[in-house]
């Protein structure tokens, strides 16, 4: 029985009880159970499943029809289990090209490693790599082309270079006059927004846009954003489109199918990973060439010695810092252990080292986006009173992030 029923039928009794007429308790008859039919509760209405950009075909085949296309990918541009070139020349689409972000087309490369121009194998397509001495692609480069096409996932940090790689096509295609397509993904850390903004003397490949470390964005956001505040060469703006991923906001969880680069293998490592990554600038290993890569750090210079792993050469971590060497600091795999972005590992690791002098190196400041973070940690400042040196400029960097939201904050 339905639930309308239901309340109907019950009335209906109700009203039969009203209109009878009134007995005296002597000659009242006993109270005869009714039986109701309970109605089975309405089913929760159930939630759109989430599409990137690159699984809503019909919104962008339109327009790569009749096109020469360059396509900026890697192994995480996928279409269901299909990557995005085979589902493109499935379609007829006419790709020319394809463009490689640091660790390669096919996500193997180790980080920082040179990435050499090559043909993929399987659609004899050639390759050019966006990592290494060319960054950007030439106009050479791009003259047979009549779009680019962007789809790459990120982790929804400063210093992972795929973001770097987006505006260095959207300068080149500005510069040229092509237009670009973004096909968005979610962010995995895209429900906050964390960390001191990047001073401008602190610009580098691994931070080359005034935001925090945990920017709150998609690719597609921080495109509109590069875009809409001029942040390219000469002040140009690109001919964008943005393909939004449906049925998403930034609180929206979303584990990534595809492991985004070779260190970076769960969510485990990518909630961790904005903190974490601060290390490379020191002389602590993240794991790198262990079973846990960001998602352990140690080491030989720390003074407690419960938690112990050996970096050794692995895919993707072929020459790991502390190669072979015992190194100890804290276990992070345990779930629990999975936080938004803080200060509190380093400040520990500092504080329990037995070199001190030689803790940070030259690539810190680069990481940290600013020159007084090292000198913060080093003087003992608790990480409230560092937190409060971010201001206003973390403040300013929020409010400017609203006028570039696709999608709402909550679900």
């Amino acid at each position: 029985m339905t639930q309308p029923m239901l309340i109907l039928y019950t009335t209906f009794l109700l009203a039969l009880g009203n209109c009878a007429p009134k007995q005296t308790p002597a000659t009242a008859p006993q109270a005869q159970p009714v039986e109701v039919t309970t109605a089975e509760p309405a089913p929760a209405p159930q939630a759109k499943p989430l599409q990137t950009g690159a699984e809503q075909l019909e919104l962008y085949l339109p327009q790569l029809k009749g096109k020469r296309v360059g396509l900026v990918v890697n192994q995480t541009s996928v279409v269901g289990q299909t990557h995005l070139v085979d589902t493109l020349l499935s379609r007829g689409v006419d790709v020319v090209t394809i463009f490689a972000p640091e660790h390669g087309f096919r996500g193997e490369a180790d980080a920082g490693a040179h990435v050499k121009d090559a043909k993929d194998i399987r659609t004899g397509l050639p390759i050019i790599s966006l990592y290494g001495k060319n960054k950007k692609p030439s106009a050479e480069q791009v003259k047979d082309l009549d779009v680019l096409v962007f789809d790459i996932q990120d982790v929804g940090a400063r210093f992972y270079t795929y973001i770097s790689t987006m505006h260095y096509v959207m300068e080149a295609a500005a510069e040229n006059n092509k237009p670009v397509l973004v096909l968005d993904r979610p962010n995995p850390n895209g429900h906050y927004v964390d960390g001191p903004v990047l001073e401008k003397e602190q610009q580098s490949f691994v931070g080359m846009h005034p935001i925090p470390i945990v920017h709150g964005l998609t690719v597609g956001e921080l495109a509109e954003m590069i875009n809409g505040e001029k942040w390219l060469e000469g002040q140009r703006q690109a001919d964008l489109t943005v393909v939004p991923v449906a049925n998403y906001t930034h609180n929206t969880a979303y584990i990534l199918p595809v492991k985004p680069s070779p260190n970076l293998p769960n969510a485990q490592a990518i909630t961790l990973y904005p903190s974490i990554c601060l290390f490379e600038g020191t002389n602590v290993s993240v794991g790198r060439g262990t079973p846990a890569p960001f998602q352990v750090i140690g080491s030989p210079n720390y003074t407690d010695k419960t938690f112990k792993f050996v970096p050794e050469s692995t895919p993707g971590a072929t020459n790991p810092p502390h190669k072979g060497v015992a190194c100890y600091g804290m276990d992070l795999t345990d779930p629990a252990k999975a936080q938004p972005f803080t200060l509190a590992f380093l400040q520990e690791m500092y504080k329990n080292s037995t070199q001190k002098d030689k803790f940070f190196n030259n690539f810190f400041e680069k990481l940290a986006g600013t020159s007084k973070l090292r000198e913060q940690i080093k003087s003992g400042k608790t990480e409230a009173e560092i937190r409060a040196s971010w201001e206003p400029a973390l403040s300013n960097y929020k409010a400017l992030r609203e006028q570039y939201l696709l999608y709402p904050e909550k679900n």
